[in-house]
Protein backbone atom coordinates (compact mmCIF):
# COMPACT_ATOMS: atom_id res chain seq x y z
CA UNK A 1 0.00 0.00 0.00
CA UNK A 2 1.08 3.58 -0.60
CA UNK A 3 0.88 4.56 3.06
CA UNK A 4 3.13 1.68 4.02
CA UNK A 5 5.69 2.74 1.43
CA UNK A 6 5.54 6.37 2.54
CA UNK A 7 6.36 5.70 6.19
CA UNK A 8 9.85 7.14 6.64
CA UNK A 9 12.15 6.18 9.46
CA UNK A 10 15.05 8.39 10.47
CA UNK A 11 17.72 8.05 13.16
CA UNK A 12 16.46 9.40 16.48
CA UNK A 13 18.19 9.25 19.84
CA UNK A 14 16.12 8.38 22.93
CA UNK A 15 17.61 11.30 24.88
CA UNK A 16 16.19 13.66 22.25
CA UNK A 17 12.65 12.35 22.67
CA UNK A 18 11.52 14.73 25.42
CA UNK A 19 12.89 17.81 23.65
CA UNK A 20 11.39 16.64 20.37
CA UNK A 21 7.93 16.22 21.86
CA UNK A 22 8.12 19.74 23.27
CA UNK A 23 9.42 21.48 20.18
CA UNK A 24 7.97 19.57 17.26
CA UNK A 25 5.59 21.59 15.15
CA UNK A 26 1.87 21.60 14.43
CA UNK A 27 1.43 18.26 12.69
CA UNK A 28 2.87 16.36 15.62
CA UNK A 29 0.73 18.34 18.04
CA UNK A 30 -2.40 17.30 16.18
CA UNK A 31 -1.38 13.69 15.72
CA UNK A 32 1.42 12.25 17.84
CA UNK A 33 3.79 10.17 15.73
CA UNK A 34 4.07 6.48 16.45
CA UNK A 35 7.50 5.56 17.78
CA UNK A 36 9.32 2.32 17.05
CA UNK A 37 12.61 1.64 18.83
CA UNK A 38 12.90 5.32 19.72
CA UNK A 39 12.48 6.50 16.11
CA UNK A 40 9.55 8.65 14.93
CA UNK A 41 7.61 7.43 11.92
CA UNK A 42 6.65 10.30 9.59
CA UNK A 43 3.64 9.79 7.37
CA UNK A 44 2.72 11.85 4.36
CA UNK A 45 -0.88 12.89 3.83
CA UNK A 46 -2.99 10.02 2.42
CA UNK A 47 -2.96 9.69 -1.35
CA UNK A 48 -5.02 7.18 -3.30
CA UNK A 49 -2.57 6.11 -5.98
CA UNK A 50 -0.10 3.28 -6.39
CA UNK A 51 2.31 3.36 -9.34
CA UNK A 52 2.69 0.28 -11.52
CA UNK A 53 5.72 -1.93 -10.85
CA UNK A 54 8.92 -0.54 -12.31
CA UNK A 55 11.03 -2.95 -14.37
CA UNK A 56 13.57 -0.57 -15.91
CA UNK A 57 17.25 0.02 -15.11
CA UNK A 58 18.32 0.94 -11.60
CA UNK A 59 19.44 4.39 -10.49
CA UNK A 60 23.06 3.20 -10.53
CA UNK A 61 22.74 1.91 -14.11
CA UNK A 62 21.13 5.15 -15.30
CA UNK A 63 23.82 7.21 -13.61
CA UNK A 64 26.49 5.19 -15.36
CA UNK A 65 24.83 5.74 -18.74
CA UNK A 66 24.58 9.46 -18.07
CA UNK A 67 28.27 9.62 -17.30
CA UNK A 68 29.12 7.67 -20.43
CA UNK A 69 26.75 9.18 -23.00
CA UNK A 70 25.49 12.56 -21.80
CA UNK A 71 27.23 15.90 -21.43
CA UNK A 72 29.50 16.16 -18.38
CA UNK A 73 27.89 19.54 -17.70
CA UNK A 74 24.76 17.75 -16.47
CA UNK A 75 24.59 17.46 -12.70
CA UNK A 76 22.29 15.79 -10.19
CA UNK A 77 20.78 16.86 -6.91
CA UNK A 78 21.53 14.76 -3.84
CA UNK A 79 24.40 12.51 -2.80
CA UNK A 80 22.22 9.59 -3.89
CA UNK A 81 20.44 10.89 -7.02
CA UNK A 82 16.71 10.25 -7.23
CA UNK A 83 15.42 7.96 -9.97
CA UNK A 84 11.95 9.45 -10.50
CA UNK A 85 9.98 6.97 -12.59
CA UNK A 86 6.37 7.95 -11.84
CA UNK A 87 4.53 11.14 -10.97
CA UNK A 88 1.00 11.89 -9.87
CA UNK A 89 -0.22 15.35 -8.91
CA UNK A 90 2.10 16.71 -6.17
CA UNK A 91 4.00 13.45 -5.70
CA UNK A 92 6.87 11.60 -7.34
CA UNK A 93 7.74 7.90 -7.01
CA UNK A 94 11.14 6.25 -7.26
CA UNK A 95 12.08 2.88 -8.73
CA UNK A 96 11.01 1.12 -5.53
CA UNK A 97 7.58 2.76 -5.47
CA UNK A 98 8.53 5.08 -2.62
CA UNK A 99 6.51 8.30 -2.59
CA UNK A 100 8.05 11.77 -2.33
CA UNK A 101 6.38 15.12 -1.82
CA UNK A 102 7.49 17.20 -4.78
CA UNK A 103 7.97 20.76 -3.52
CA UNK A 104 10.12 21.76 -6.51
CA UNK A 105 7.71 20.99 -9.36
CA UNK A 106 10.39 20.31 -11.96
CA UNK A 107 11.83 23.81 -11.33
CA UNK A 108 8.52 25.71 -11.10
CA UNK A 109 7.22 23.91 -14.18
CA UNK A 110 4.49 21.52 -13.06
CA UNK A 111 1.52 23.74 -12.18
CA UNK A 112 -1.49 21.42 -12.56
CA UNK A 113 0.17 18.40 -11.00
CA UNK A 114 2.16 15.52 -12.46
CA UNK A 115 0.22 13.60 -15.10
CA UNK A 116 -2.95 15.61 -14.55
CA UNK A 117 -5.60 13.54 -16.35
CA UNK A 118 -7.00 16.48 -18.33
CA UNK A 119 -3.59 17.52 -19.63
CA UNK A 120 -2.65 13.93 -20.44
CA UNK A 121 -5.95 13.44 -22.26
CA UNK A 122 -5.43 16.58 -24.34
CA UNK A 123 -1.93 15.43 -25.32
CA UNK A 124 -3.04 11.90 -26.21
CA UNK A 125 -6.11 12.99 -28.16
CA UNK A 126 -4.17 15.52 -30.21
CA UNK A 127 -1.34 13.04 -30.84
CA UNK A 128 -3.87 10.55 -32.19
CA UNK A 129 -5.16 13.09 -34.71
CA UNK A 130 -1.97 14.84 -35.85
CA UNK A 131 1.30 15.18 -33.98
CA UNK A 132 3.06 17.69 -36.22
CA UNK A 133 2.66 19.43 -39.53
CA UNK A 134 3.77 23.06 -39.85
CA UNK A 135 2.39 26.43 -38.83
CA UNK A 136 2.17 27.18 -42.55
CA UNK A 137 -0.92 24.94 -42.52
CA UNK A 138 -4.00 25.78 -40.47
CA UNK A 139 -4.75 23.89 -37.29
CA UNK A 140 -7.25 24.79 -34.54
CA UNK A 141 -4.97 23.91 -31.60
CA UNK A 142 -2.55 26.82 -32.02
CA UNK A 143 -5.25 29.38 -32.81
CA UNK A 144 -7.53 28.35 -29.95
CA UNK A 145 -4.70 28.41 -27.42
CA UNK A 146 -3.41 31.78 -28.64
CA UNK A 147 -6.89 33.26 -28.18
CA UNK A 148 -7.24 31.79 -24.68
CA UNK A 149 -3.77 32.93 -23.66
CA UNK A 150 -4.27 36.46 -24.95
CA UNK A 151 -7.43 36.75 -22.84
CA UNK A 152 -5.28 36.55 -19.71
CA UNK A 153 -3.46 39.82 -20.49
CA UNK A 154 -4.37 43.49 -20.12
CA UNK A 155 -4.58 46.13 -22.86
CA UNK A 156 -3.22 45.41 -26.32
CA UNK A 157 -1.06 42.45 -25.28
CA UNK A 158 -2.79 40.03 -27.63
CA UNK A 159 -0.32 38.85 -30.27
CA UNK A 160 1.36 35.52 -29.48
CA UNK A 161 4.45 33.86 -30.91
CA UNK A 162 5.10 30.32 -29.65
CA UNK A 163 8.56 28.93 -28.94
CA UNK A 164 9.97 25.76 -27.37
CA UNK A 165 11.48 27.19 -24.18
CA UNK A 166 11.95 30.22 -21.98
CA UNK A 167 15.42 30.85 -23.38
CA UNK A 168 13.98 30.99 -26.90
CA UNK A 169 11.19 33.28 -25.76
CA UNK A 170 13.62 35.70 -24.12
CA UNK A 171 15.93 35.66 -27.13
CA UNK A 172 13.00 36.56 -29.37
CA UNK A 173 11.80 39.30 -27.01
CA UNK A 174 15.24 40.92 -27.01
CA UNK A 175 15.42 40.85 -30.80
CA UNK A 176 11.94 42.34 -31.13
CA UNK A 177 12.85 45.17 -28.73
CA UNK A 178 16.01 45.98 -30.68
CA UNK A 179 14.19 45.92 -34.02
CA UNK A 180 11.28 48.03 -32.84
CA UNK A 181 13.33 50.72 -31.11
CA UNK A 182 16.34 50.79 -33.42
CA UNK A 183 18.55 50.71 -30.32
CA UNK A 184 20.83 47.93 -29.14
CA UNK A 185 21.36 48.41 -25.39
CA UNK A 186 19.33 46.30 -22.98
CA UNK A 187 19.30 46.67 -19.21
CA UNK A 188 18.73 43.75 -16.88
CA UNK A 189 19.37 43.12 -13.20
CA UNK A 190 22.35 41.73 -11.39
CA UNK A 191 21.60 38.25 -10.06
CA UNK A 192 19.15 37.67 -12.93
CA UNK A 193 18.79 34.50 -14.95
CA UNK A 194 17.06 34.68 -18.35
CA UNK A 195 18.54 31.74 -20.29
CA UNK A 196 21.71 30.20 -21.64
CA UNK A 197 21.82 31.10 -25.34
CA UNK A 198 24.02 33.86 -26.74
CA UNK A 199 21.71 36.80 -26.09
CA UNK A 200 20.07 35.59 -22.91
CA UNK A 201 23.43 34.72 -21.41
CA UNK A 202 24.20 38.40 -21.79
CA UNK A 203 21.19 39.56 -19.77
CA UNK A 204 21.83 36.80 -17.24
CA UNK A 205 23.96 38.23 -14.46
CA UNK A 206 25.45 35.40 -12.43
CA UNK A 207 28.94 34.23 -13.32
CA UNK A 208 27.96 30.58 -12.70
CA UNK A 209 25.75 30.70 -15.79
CA UNK A 210 27.96 32.74 -18.14
CA UNK A 211 30.65 31.49 -20.51
CA UNK A 212 33.45 33.67 -21.83
CA UNK A 213 31.79 34.50 -25.16
CA UNK A 214 30.80 37.81 -26.72
CA UNK A 215 27.80 39.31 -24.89
CA UNK A 216 27.38 42.84 -26.16
CA UNK A 217 25.00 45.69 -25.49
CA UNK A 218 23.86 44.64 -22.03
CA UNK A 219 24.05 46.60 -18.77
CA UNK A 220 23.29 45.12 -15.36
CA UNK A 221 21.61 47.35 -12.79
CA UNK A 222 21.93 47.03 -9.03
CA UNK A 223 19.55 44.33 -7.86
CA UNK A 224 16.60 45.65 -5.79
CA UNK A 225 17.03 42.88 -3.22
CA UNK A 226 15.21 43.76 0.04
CA UNK A 227 17.32 41.27 2.05
CA UNK A 228 20.86 41.80 0.79
CA UNK A 229 20.53 45.02 -1.19
CA UNK A 230 22.19 48.30 -0.18
CA UNK A 231 18.88 50.19 -0.03
CA UNK A 232 16.79 47.54 1.70
CA UNK A 233 13.19 47.74 0.49
CA UNK A 234 13.44 51.23 -1.02
CA UNK A 235 12.60 50.46 -4.65
CA UNK A 236 12.89 54.02 -5.88
CA UNK A 237 16.47 54.31 -4.64
CA UNK A 238 17.47 51.22 -6.63
CA UNK A 239 15.66 52.60 -9.67
CA UNK A 240 18.03 55.57 -9.76
CA UNK A 241 20.80 53.22 -10.83
CA UNK A 242 18.87 52.48 -14.03
CA UNK A 243 18.69 56.21 -14.73
CA UNK A 244 22.45 56.43 -14.23
CA UNK A 245 23.08 53.48 -16.56
CA UNK A 246 21.06 55.18 -19.27
CA UNK A 247 22.90 58.48 -18.77
CA UNK A 248 26.45 57.17 -18.45
CA UNK A 249 26.44 53.74 -20.11
CA UNK A 250 24.37 54.25 -23.26
CA UNK A 251 23.69 56.85 -25.95
CA UNK A 252 20.67 57.90 -23.95
CA UNK A 253 18.43 55.59 -25.93
CA UNK A 254 17.86 51.93 -25.05
CA UNK A 255 16.12 48.95 -26.62
CA UNK A 256 14.62 47.70 -23.42
CA UNK A 257 14.64 46.51 -19.83
CA UNK A 258 14.12 42.86 -18.87
CA UNK A 259 13.35 41.50 -15.44
CA UNK A 260 11.45 38.89 -13.49
CA UNK A 261 8.98 40.05 -10.84
CA UNK A 262 10.45 37.37 -8.56
CA UNK A 263 13.93 36.12 -9.41
CA UNK A 264 13.72 32.33 -9.48
CA UNK A 265 17.21 30.99 -10.09
CA UNK A 266 18.48 34.05 -8.23
CA UNK A 267 16.97 32.75 -4.99
CA UNK A 268 13.27 33.69 -5.05
CA UNK A 269 13.94 37.40 -4.61
CA UNK A 270 10.94 39.73 -4.82
CA UNK A 271 11.85 43.08 -6.31
CA UNK A 272 11.63 45.94 -3.82
CA UNK A 273 8.24 47.74 -3.78
CA UNK A 274 8.04 50.75 -6.08
CA UNK A 275 10.97 49.61 -8.21
CA UNK A 276 9.28 48.48 -11.41
CA UNK A 277 6.99 51.53 -11.87
CA UNK A 278 9.98 53.88 -11.49
CA UNK A 279 12.19 51.85 -13.84
CA UNK A 280 9.47 51.41 -16.46
CA UNK A 281 9.07 55.20 -16.49
CA UNK A 282 12.81 55.73 -17.04
CA UNK A 283 12.95 53.12 -19.81
CA UNK A 284 9.98 54.66 -21.63
CA UNK A 285 11.64 58.10 -21.53
CA UNK A 286 14.73 56.52 -23.12
CA UNK A 287 12.63 55.05 -25.94
CA UNK A 288 12.85 51.47 -24.69
CA UNK A 289 10.42 48.61 -24.23
CA UNK A 290 9.73 46.87 -20.93
CA UNK A 291 10.00 43.07 -21.01
CA UNK A 292 8.51 40.94 -18.22
CA UNK A 293 10.07 37.49 -17.87
CA UNK A 294 7.23 35.34 -16.48
CA UNK A 295 8.91 32.00 -17.14
CA UNK A 296 8.78 31.03 -13.46
CA UNK A 297 6.38 33.45 -11.75
CA UNK A 298 3.61 33.21 -14.35
CA UNK A 299 0.54 31.01 -14.64
CA UNK A 300 -0.96 31.73 -11.21
CA UNK A 301 2.08 30.58 -9.23
CA UNK A 302 2.22 33.72 -7.09
CA UNK A 303 -1.40 33.28 -6.05
CA UNK A 304 -2.29 36.94 -5.68
CA UNK A 305 -2.11 37.43 -9.46
CA UNK A 306 -1.94 35.35 -12.61
CA UNK A 307 1.25 37.13 -13.72
CA UNK A 308 4.03 38.31 -11.44
CA UNK A 309 4.22 41.79 -12.97
CA UNK A 310 0.62 42.51 -11.98
CA UNK A 311 1.61 42.73 -8.31
CA UNK A 312 3.72 45.78 -9.17
CA UNK A 313 0.99 47.71 -10.95
CA UNK A 314 2.79 47.85 -14.29
CA UNK A 315 1.92 46.76 -17.82
CA UNK A 316 4.92 45.60 -19.88
CA UNK A 317 5.31 45.90 -23.64
CA UNK A 318 6.43 42.29 -24.07
CA UNK A 319 5.87 39.26 -21.84
CA UNK A 320 7.78 35.98 -22.07
CA UNK A 321 6.69 32.68 -20.58
CA UNK A 322 7.49 28.96 -20.50
CA UNK A 323 7.70 26.25 -17.79
CA UNK A 324 4.17 26.31 -16.33
CA UNK A 325 2.60 27.06 -19.69
CA UNK A 326 2.67 23.37 -20.63
CA UNK A 327 2.92 21.62 -17.25
CA UNK A 328 6.16 20.02 -18.44
CA UNK A 329 5.56 19.95 -22.20
CA UNK A 330 8.34 21.86 -24.06
CA UNK A 331 6.54 25.11 -24.80
CA UNK A 332 7.23 28.82 -24.47
CA UNK A 333 5.67 32.01 -25.76
CA UNK A 334 6.16 35.71 -26.37
CA UNK A 335 3.15 38.02 -26.21
CA UNK A 336 3.17 41.65 -27.28
CA UNK A 337 1.08 44.31 -28.99
CA UNK A 338 0.11 44.32 -32.69
CA UNK A 339 2.27 47.38 -33.37
CA UNK A 340 5.38 45.82 -31.84
CA UNK A 341 4.75 42.39 -33.37
CA UNK A 342 4.75 43.97 -36.81
CA UNK A 343 8.56 44.23 -36.81
CA UNK A 344 8.90 40.50 -37.48
CA UNK A 345 7.30 40.98 -40.91
CA UNK A 346 10.41 42.84 -42.12
CA UNK A 347 12.04 39.48 -42.78
CA UNK A 348 11.02 35.84 -42.51
CA UNK A 349 10.98 34.53 -38.94
CA UNK A 350 10.04 30.92 -38.40
CA UNK A 351 10.04 28.26 -35.70
CA UNK A 352 9.59 24.65 -36.77
CA UNK A 353 8.21 23.34 -33.49
CA UNK A 354 6.83 26.53 -31.93
CA UNK A 355 3.05 26.17 -31.92
CA UNK A 356 3.17 22.40 -32.42
CA UNK A 357 -0.41 21.02 -32.17
CA UNK A 358 0.40 18.63 -29.30
CA UNK A 359 2.17 21.29 -27.25
CA UNK A 360 -0.49 23.95 -27.77
CA UNK A 361 -3.27 21.46 -26.98
CA UNK A 362 -1.46 20.78 -23.71
CA UNK A 363 -1.08 24.48 -23.00
CA UNK A 364 -4.77 25.11 -23.58
CA UNK A 365 -5.63 22.25 -21.22
CA UNK A 366 -3.36 23.79 -18.56
CA UNK A 367 -5.27 27.08 -18.72
CA UNK A 368 -8.59 25.27 -18.37
CA UNK A 369 -7.37 23.27 -15.37
CA UNK A 370 -6.00 26.36 -13.61
CA UNK A 371 -9.36 28.10 -14.01
CA UNK A 372 -11.67 25.16 -13.32
CA UNK A 373 -9.79 23.94 -10.24
CA UNK A 374 -9.17 27.44 -8.86
CA UNK A 375 -5.44 26.80 -8.66
CA UNK A 376 -4.61 30.50 -8.39
CA UNK A 377 -6.74 30.78 -5.26
CA UNK A 378 -5.21 27.58 -3.91
CA UNK A 379 -1.70 28.92 -4.52
CA UNK A 380 -2.64 32.06 -2.58
CA UNK A 381 -4.29 30.30 0.36
CA UNK A 382 -1.85 27.39 0.74
CA UNK A 383 1.16 29.53 -0.12
CA UNK A 384 0.25 32.11 2.53
CA UNK A 385 -0.22 29.35 5.09
CA UNK A 386 3.08 27.72 4.17
CA UNK A 387 4.91 31.04 4.34
CA UNK A 388 3.53 31.69 7.82
CA UNK A 389 4.77 28.31 8.97
CA UNK A 390 8.19 28.92 7.45
CA UNK A 391 8.39 32.31 9.18
CA UNK A 392 7.67 30.51 12.46
CA UNK A 393 10.65 28.27 11.72
CA UNK A 394 12.79 31.34 11.08
CA UNK A 395 11.94 32.52 14.57
CA UNK A 396 13.03 29.14 15.91
CA UNK A 397 16.29 28.53 14.01
CA UNK A 398 19.14 31.02 13.62
CA UNK A 399 20.21 29.33 10.38
CA UNK A 400 17.16 30.79 8.59
CA UNK A 401 18.04 34.33 7.59
CA UNK A 402 15.04 35.15 5.43
CA UNK A 403 11.70 33.76 4.24
CA UNK A 404 10.25 35.39 1.14
CA UNK A 405 8.13 35.02 -1.97
CA UNK A 406 4.46 34.87 -2.90
CA UNK A 407 1.97 32.07 -3.27
CA UNK A 408 3.72 28.83 -4.11
CA UNK A 409 6.96 30.50 -5.15
CA UNK A 410 8.80 30.72 -1.83
CA UNK A 411 12.42 30.96 -0.75
CA UNK A 412 14.16 30.19 2.52
CA UNK A 413 17.66 31.67 2.74
CA UNK A 414 20.09 29.90 5.07
CA UNK A 415 22.98 31.71 6.75
CA UNK A 416 25.63 30.84 9.30
CA UNK A 417 25.49 34.34 10.79
CA UNK A 418 22.37 36.50 10.69
CA UNK A 419 24.25 39.76 11.13
CA UNK A 420 26.85 39.06 8.45
CA UNK A 421 24.37 37.07 6.32
CA UNK A 422 27.12 34.54 5.62
CA UNK A 423 25.75 31.95 3.16
CA UNK A 424 25.19 28.48 4.64
CA UNK A 425 25.69 26.70 1.33
CA UNK A 426 27.19 23.51 2.80
CA UNK A 427 24.40 23.27 5.34
CA UNK A 428 21.85 23.80 2.57
CA UNK A 429 23.06 20.73 0.68
CA UNK A 430 23.10 18.66 3.88
CA UNK A 431 19.55 19.65 4.79
CA UNK A 432 18.30 18.96 1.27
CA UNK A 433 19.79 15.48 1.44
CA UNK A 434 18.21 14.81 4.82
CA UNK A 435 14.81 16.08 3.72
CA UNK A 436 14.95 13.91 0.62
CA UNK A 437 15.65 10.86 2.78
CA UNK A 438 12.51 11.77 4.75
CA UNK A 439 10.42 12.11 1.60
CA UNK A 440 10.49 15.83 0.75
CA UNK A 441 12.04 17.25 -2.44
CA UNK A 442 12.94 20.94 -2.66
CA UNK A 443 15.23 22.96 -4.90
CA UNK A 444 18.02 25.38 -4.23
CA UNK A 445 19.11 28.64 -5.77
CA UNK A 446 20.68 32.01 -5.16
CA UNK A 447 24.16 33.06 -6.21
CA UNK A 448 25.65 31.27 -3.20
CA UNK A 449 23.46 28.18 -3.46
CA UNK A 450 22.04 28.76 0.01
CA UNK A 451 18.34 29.31 -0.70
CA UNK A 452 15.67 26.63 -0.57
CA UNK A 453 13.39 27.07 -3.58
CA UNK A 454 9.87 25.88 -2.86
CA UNK A 455 7.82 25.79 -6.06
CA UNK A 456 5.45 22.80 -5.89
CA UNK A 457 2.54 22.00 -8.19
CA UNK A 458 -0.35 24.36 -7.48
CA UNK A 459 -2.52 21.45 -6.25
CA UNK A 460 -0.31 21.42 -3.11
CA UNK A 461 -2.53 21.48 -0.01
CA UNK A 462 -2.17 22.50 3.64
CA UNK A 463 -1.47 18.92 4.75
CA UNK A 464 1.42 18.83 2.28
CA UNK A 465 2.63 22.18 3.62
CA UNK A 466 2.55 20.83 7.17
CA UNK A 467 4.50 17.73 6.21
CA UNK A 468 7.14 19.81 4.40
CA UNK A 469 7.63 22.17 7.35
CA UNK A 470 7.62 19.37 9.91
CA UNK A 471 10.37 17.56 8.01
CA UNK A 472 12.35 20.78 7.65
CA UNK A 473 11.84 21.44 11.35
CA UNK A 474 13.18 18.03 12.31
CA UNK A 475 16.21 18.11 10.03
CA UNK A 476 17.17 21.55 11.33
CA UNK A 477 16.77 20.37 14.90
CA UNK A 478 19.45 17.73 14.20
CA UNK A 479 22.02 20.22 12.77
Amino acid sequence: MVMQRSAIRVPFLARDLLRWRRSFSQLAQRESPVHENGAPVFKMPPFDFSPPPYTGPSAAEILQKRKQYLSPSMFCYYSKPLNAVDGKMQYLFDENGRRYLDAFGGIATVVCGHCHPDVVEAIVNQTKRIQHSTIMYLNPAIADFAEALASKFPGDLNVVFFTNSGTEANELAMMIARLYTGSHDIISLRNAYHGNAAGTMGVTAQSHWKFNVVQSGVHHAVNPDPYRGVFGSDGEMYAKDVEDLIKFGTSGCVAGFMSEAIQGVGGVIELAPGYLPAVYSSIKKAGGLCIADEVQAGFARTGSHFWGFEAHGVVPDIVTMAKGIGNGIPLGAVITTPAIAEVLTRRNYFNTFGGNPVCTAAGHAVLRVIERENLQENAHVVGSYLKERLIALRDKYEIIGDVRGRGLMLGVELVTDRQLKSPANVETLHLMDQMKEMGVLIGKGGFYGNVFRITPPLCFNKEDADFLVDVMDYTMSKM
